[in-house]
């Protein structure tokens, strides 16, 4: 479990128990009991009043009352918002649209410069369009939840990705791609990649990708992806839409 879902547990913990000991915690969120005593004195650094009581009997409490005070959002959180706005707003199914915006831009104003950065450079990767109506998405699945993590690895250092992929028939082949665009199409999402054995680009339907890996080593370099008229940079997206 990383520091970050662990903290969020502890947090869960604490406000469903109303009052648990160190070794709780430590036995819940499978941490050393030294590991979860630093994680408190992190929560409360954030902004958090977490209580203790010395003693049998007692334990760490979490005020009702208390709140983060430090934006942790990260990158792929941020762009995961960015994202389901876009592919809302493509669908025509965002009917406040401006204040969408303007919590995203106070979102934005909030991260640090590198972060803002960072999530730039995914955002430049972002395109979206219209599905046809010829297409069958009667067989559409769920998107592994690892994607998006590796998505940010592997567009901002520009490493090559594996994974397990099934195509419509069901079939299922290991690829390592050369990831160069993310393409949402309501409710299709794709991952647009180079694929070298193929020497050409290849679109990978998300539901069916699974167990995704960065393969560290040699970096690629971007490429001018060619989409249809209809499709267009996240950025440039018609206003009304």
């Amino acid at each position: 479990m990383n520091i970050r879902v662990r903290h969020d547990s502890i947090v869960r913990i604490l406000r469903r128990n109303g009052t648990s000991t160190v070794n709780d915690l430590a036995e819940e969120v499978g941490a050393s009991r030294r590991t979860v005593l630093r994680d408190i004195v992190a929560l409360r650094d954030q902004g958090f009043v977490i209580h203790s009581e010395s003693g049998r009997g007692g334990g760490l409490q979490l005020d009702p009352e208390s709140v983060q005070t430090t934006a942790r959002l990260s990158v792929t959180e941020v762009f995961a918002l960015l994202i389901s706005v876009a592919a809302m707003r493509a669908a025509r199914s965002l009917p406040f649209s401006d204040l969408a915006d303007s919590g995203l831009a106070k979102i934005e104003k909030s991260l640090p410069a590198e972060k803002v950065r960072d999530l730039r450079r995914l955002l430049d990767c972002l395109y979206v369009g219209q599905l046809s109506p010829k297409q069958d998405i009667s067989n559409l699945g769920g998107i592994d939840p690892l994607l998006l993590p590796a998505f940010e690895t592997a567009f901002l250092q520009r490493l090559h990705l594996r994974f397990h992929y099934r195509d419509a028939k069901g079939v299922e082949t290991l690829r390592e791609v050369e990831p160069q665009a993310l393409l949402i199409l309501p409710p299709l999402w794709y991952l647009v990649a180079w694929d070298a054995a193929r020497d050409d680009f290849r679109h990978f339907r998300m539901d069916r990708i699974s167990t995704p890996e960065i393969v560290e080593g040699t970096q690629f370099r971007r490429r001018h992806v060619p989409f249809d008229d209809d499709v267009c940079p996240f950025g440039e997206l018609p206003q009304g839409l």
